[in-house]
């Protein structure tokens, strides 16, 4: 594994020696031994557990992300599928899930779900809730629908084909939504993993990064109940152009919120 590790990192791959030992973990499946990740087994591994840690290594060389590799990522208190097809949980999306808990809800919509992390990990949190979860790729509904049944939710969550509120009918005491908002000019620099692997529709929608939220703030007020309550992640530069866009949509009480590292990332509105 060590030996791994170095290639990984020579390759300029951060964690280099974290991402072996995540790789050797998913080659060896459920029955890794902990000294096996800890670098210190001397006998060669079995024919099978190295061919699929060698095949999981040259794909991240290929700078494929861990996560679509071992094929799940954790998020919140859940592991969910990733696919090529969605993009990845990151942890700064839990800045959104932790805001959305503050105040109670039952209906929940999710805008541009992908792997139904989000709305999932807040169905999980509130039993009595019920949600709608739309995106535009049927790809990324199939993975959502994999891990809305492998979390007990089916039941409590309605996948839908949706160009945001296209085909969503009703109204929502709390809508949320992970839009795509990277700039077209901030495409070129994004880390390989990102820019190569994952779907660019849930990435960027062109242009300026905002027209997301500009589709979202014109069509949301109509679907929301009575101080029912709208959060968005944004890029971190985005917050003042976002809550303008809010305001102007006739929202209430738009704000911009910060996460874990301080980064502008979730601003939140009302209906009144």
């Amino acid at each position: 594994m060590r030996e791994a590790a170095e290639r990984l990192s020579a390759a300029g791959i951060d964690n280099g020696q974290g991402d072996a030992v995540a790789l050797m973990a998913h080659a060896f499946g459920r029955e890794t031994p902990r000294y096996e990740l800890m670098g210190l087994l001397r006998d060669p591994l079995p024919p099978e557990v190295a061919a699929r840690f060698e095949a999981a290594i040259a794909a991240r060389l290929k700078r494929q992300p861990v996560s679509q590799i071992t094929g799940t990522r954790a998020f919140w208190k859940h592991r969910f599928e990733v696919t090529p097809d969605t993009l990845d949980p990151r942890p700064e999306t839990e800045t959104l899930v932790a805001l959305a808990l503050e105040a109670p809800f039952t209906r929940l919509l999710d805008l541009g779900t992908g792997t139904g992390a989000i709305a999932l990990s807040l169905l999980a949190e509130r039993p009595a809730a019920t949600g709608v979860a739309t995106d535009l790729s049927e790809a990324a509904l199939a993975v959502a629908a994999r891990n809305a049944a492998a979390l007990g939710l089916a039941d409590r969550v309605r996948l839908v084909r949706s160009d945001w509120f296209g085909a969503v009918e009703g109204a929502f005491d709390l809508i949320v939504s992970n839009p795509p908002y990277i700039t077209a000019a901030e495409m070129a620099d994004l880390a390989p993993e990102v820019r190569d692997w994952e779907p660019h529709l849930a990435l960027t929608p062109g242009g300026d990064g905002l027209s997301a939220y500009r589709a979202i703030a014109a069509a949301a007020p109509a679907h929301m109940a009575p101080g029912g309550r709208l959060l968005v992640e944004i890029g971190h530069r985005q917050g003042a152009a976002v809550v303008d866009i809010f305001r102007e949509a006739g929202l209430d009480a738009a704000a911009v919120h910060a996460d874990i590292d301080g980064r502008d990332r979730v601003v939140s509105a009302r209906r009144g």
